[in-house]
């Protein structure tokens, strides 16, 4: 399990592990906030708990448009983990069904890796488009795919324990929660 490093500000940052968190703790550069009180680390002169939030002590300024390069975790996580030609959901596919990356317009017809030209799409519907625009294959897409918000992108894809779910709720929302909450089956905070 990891901890959930806060900026200053509370603003949730990033997982880092347990042993990281302890040593910016001994530094004097961060805080513990919670705990795991059945675990600890121990030395032979000294026993500390098991952070599983911490806030740093000075302010780190993260920048605002940080551009996310395009992988399939993320891919993924943006589009819900759905088809974004037929709706189906990754748990709805059978067999030798599995998502994969499409290019709406084709790399042999001049389409790009951005996050415009990206969708999830089942290998059914993946096979039936083909080397063609959508269009062409008579498909339509549910969404018209666009680069997503990076704190919500990032916070999908990461593992929370409701304790975490508690600040991130707090510095960004229900909306942000929610979003978690349908990647990672009903979270609860």
């Amino acid at each position: 399990m990891g901890c959930l490093a806060l900026n200053a500000s509370f603003e949730p940052l990033t997982i880092i592990p347990a042993r990281r968190a302890i040593r910016l703790v001994l530094d004097q550069k961060a805080e513990i906030l919670e705990v795991d009180a059945g675990r600890a680390f121990r030395s032979p002169r000294t026993e500390l708990p098991f952070p599983t939030v911490i806030r740093l002590v000075r302010f780190v300024h993260v920048p605002r448009r940080f551009r996310r390069q395009v992988t399939n975790t993320f891919l993924f996580a943006r589009d819900e983990y759905t088809c974004q030609y037929c709706g189906r959901h990754r748990g709805q596919l059978k067999g030798r069904q599995f998502l994969t990356r499409d290019h709406i317009v084709p790399l042999s017809r001049g389409g790009d890796n951005s996050w415009q030209n990206l969708v999830a799409s089942c290998s059914p519907c993946n096979n039936r488009k083909g080397d063609r625009l959508p269009k062409e294959a008579g498909m339509r897409l549910l969404t018209q795919p666009r680069e997503p918000n990076y704190v919500r992108l990032v916070w999908t894809v990461r593992r929370v324990t409701p304790t975490q779910g508690r600040y991130i709720k707090m510095f960004y929302g229900e909306d942000v929660l929610s979003t978690l909450q349908a990647g990672l089956g009903n979270l609860e905070v």
